[in-house]
């Protein structure tokens, strides 16, 4: 896959098949039009092209409307790499680029860089100021300037509609298997480990506490998770079960809500690493104890039951 950042450095495409879209956590719809792109590609012995924007329009139009995120910009595009495009170009949004009226978008922004043979879109996809494009204009400008348009119904899996805000209220209320489920791939969390006050350690549960890299990245619901542990290091990548918490602390009376991960069989110190965490399952929400005593006796059945979860999850070392 060919990643571009410039439009104004963009090759010329053979036959390109064109899909444009945030596709904030390349979830299983975004998927379905993937899918659909690459065989359109396929039938016409085309490009396919991905064209996304960054930062996410609604940072750019209502910053304060603006969602956290499912999926930083380097975690797209490693979704996308995985599924086999050809092209992945990036588009800097802002005030200019979002002022184009519906038809200069197709004749200004589309026609002019990429001169599509088929452009596949969502069900629900507009463009254009105020969002006045839609399916219908992209039609009967194909007449004019040589496109097809294809167009993906909605998607539905076990009655819950797939998009991005579904997924979204899934992570904040502990729904992470309905997360999971939507998004087809484990929902992940990346950070750099910072020191912390090492509580966790005087409790025989040593912790690495994240700095998330991506600050508008959605934190899921506080509570304690059973993860899997990707420890990124110059040349490979380790990976290992464990469990986290995201929450206030409320035991020692915290007043920042953390990340913290404890890592199964691990005991190295690890300041200034990246890790990606991978949430499998929800097991609690976060609690107050009487005190350290009680916090550790849970943390023990916590963890028990997190190793007898994933005693069939196979983890690579």
């Amino acid at each position: 896959m060919q990643v571009h950042f410039q439009l104004n450095a963009l090759p010329k495409f053979t036959n390109a098949v064109i899909t444009i879209g945030t596709f904030d956590g390349v979830h299983t719809g975004h998927q379905t039009i993937l899918k659909t792109l690459m065989e359109e590609a396929i039938k016409i012995s085309g490009e396919s092209i991905v064209i996304t924007f960054h930062p996410h329009p609604r940072r750019v139009l209502n910053n304060a409307d603006a969602p956290a995120l499912l999926t930083s910009l380097d975690e797209r595009i490693e979704l996308f790499h995985k599924y086999g495009i050809d092209h992945l170009v990036i588009v800097p949004f802002d005030p200019i680029f979002s002022e184009l009226a519906a038809e200069e978008y197709v004749e200004l922004f589309l026609i002019e860089n990429f001169q599509p043979k088929c452009i596949v879109i969502g069900y629900d996809h507009r463009f254009g100021k105020n969002r006045t494009g839609g399916f219908h204009l992209l039609s009967e400008l194909g007449k004019k300037y040589n496109y097809t348009v294809c167009e993906i119904p909605e998607k539905t899996l076990n009655e819950s509609r797939i998009s991005s805000t579904n997924i979204r209220q899934a992570l904040l209320t502990g729904n992470i298997h309905l997360a999971n489920h939507l998004l087809s791939y484990p929902f992940q969390i990346e950070g750099m480990v910072v020191e912390g006050d090492k509580l966790g350690r005087t409790l025989g549960f040593p912790t690495a506490n994240l700095y998330l890299i991506d600050s508008d990245k959605i934190i899921p619901a506080s509570g304690v998770y059973a993860v899997s542990v990707h420890l990124k290091g110059a040349f490979s990548t380790r990976k290992f079960k464990g469990m986290m918490n995201i929450g206030y602390r409320p035991t020692v009376n915290g007043k920042e809500r953390r990340i913290e991960v404890h890592i199964f069989s691990f005991d190295e110190v690890i300041y200034g690493e990246k890790l990606k965490v991978e949430l499998l399952e929800y097991i609690r929400k976060e609690m107050k104890f009487s005190g350290l005593a009680a916090l550790k006796e849970q943390l023990i059945l916590d963890k028990i039951m997190i190793e007898d979860l994933l005693k069939n999850v196979r983890i690579e070392p």
